[in-house]
């Protein structure tokens, strides 16, 4: 099954609202005031962020909106990433990069500055199934 684009959405919606019940991730991110580009077979999507807590998901391309970094993928490596117990290669973002299954582009620093907060974020979608299983 494909993701679709209604789908990813949902998804960042249900990461939006799962970050806003977990204060030791507010807390990682009160310095991180940025918008990040998350594409996913082409699709863009922007998520900003203000002080750890995600204000907005916007659907793209957009040439006006400015974002500090990228997470490119393909919507097979992203569902194998959001399942409860990903399969090597697929249980982290420099996973996708090295199996060839993401890229990241941008101002890499802003990311590293950030690593466990926005990888902790990203995997938000899994935890639900995570605690069912």
């Amino acid at each position: 099954m494909r993701l679709r684009e209604v789908q990813v959405i949902e998804m960042f919606k249900h990461i939006q609202a799962s970050l806003e019940a977990a204060p030791h991730l507010l807390r990682l991110g009160r310095l991180f005031s940025e918008t990040v580009l998350i594409e996913i077979d082409g699709r863009e999507y922007y998520l900003a962020f203000d002080k750890g807590h995600i204000l907005s998901v916007t659907e793209g391309p957009s040439r006006k909106t400015p974002w500090r970094f990228a997470l490119r993928t393909d919507a097979e490596a992203l569902e194998k990433f959001w399942q409860a117990r990903p399969e090597p290669g697929f249980h982290d973002i420099f996973g996708l990069v090295k199996t060839g299954r993401g890229r990241i582009d941008g101002d890499v620093l802003s990311l590293v500055k950030n690593l466990r907060f926005f990888k902790e974020v990203l995997s938000l979608a899994r935890a639900e199934e995570e605690l069912a299983a």
